[in-house]
């Protein structure tokens, strides 16, 4: 490689900075773009016409760099455009409304005072305290039988006792 036409590359850097400038309006990006101009100007350093202008040969290098990144950037889609964020939602897949009968029968199938706990407290939202009074039993035996019957439902459903919370 020619040393001399490396040490004019290096001269006009400040330059081709300044024109990258021009392109970004961002100057960590108008760096990176002076930095890959160089870059591709010496991997074609051979292509130079000795006698041409050197600097009119760096910056079509820059323009036409910066101009393949616009060119790709644009076909390249980052994160979630605002139109997909307003889309409906995809209804519940066929498994999740299989997954409902199946706890709805699980459910019918608790014994008479396991259901009706697990009812008042787990899908009515009674507090213990509430449920305990509807059926008239100490509050630590409401609380026993939810625990219980969230156990039953979670073994009807072939989950183990460590999944019953999410139910």
């Amino acid at each position: 490689m020619n040393s001399s036409i490396q040490n004019d590359i290096a001269a006009y850097l400040p330059a081709l900075r300044r024109f990258a400038y021009r392109f970004c309006r961002n100057e960590n990006d108008a760096e990176d773009l002076a930095q890959e101009t160089v870059m591709k100007a010496l991997g074609a350093i051979h292509l130079f016409q000795p006698g041409t202008n050197l600097k009119s040969w760096l910056f079509t290098i820059m323009r036409n760099q910066f101009s393949t990144q616009y060119q790709r950037s644009k076909r390249v889609v980052v994160g979630i455009d605002e139109a997909s964020v307003n889309l409906p939602k995809a209804p519940p897949s066929q498994e999740w409304v299989m997954r409902g009968r199946d706890f709805e029968v699980a459910f019918d199938g608790l014994p008479t005072h396991l259901h009706e706990a697990l009812r008042l407290v787990a899908i009515d939202g009674a507090s213990y305290e509430d449920a305990a009074k509807s059926c008239n039993c100490a509050l630590g035996t409401i609380k026993s039988r939810v625990s219980r019957g969230r156990d039953h439902l979670a073994s009807l459903m072939g989950d183990d006792v460590r999944h019953a919370a999410s139910i």
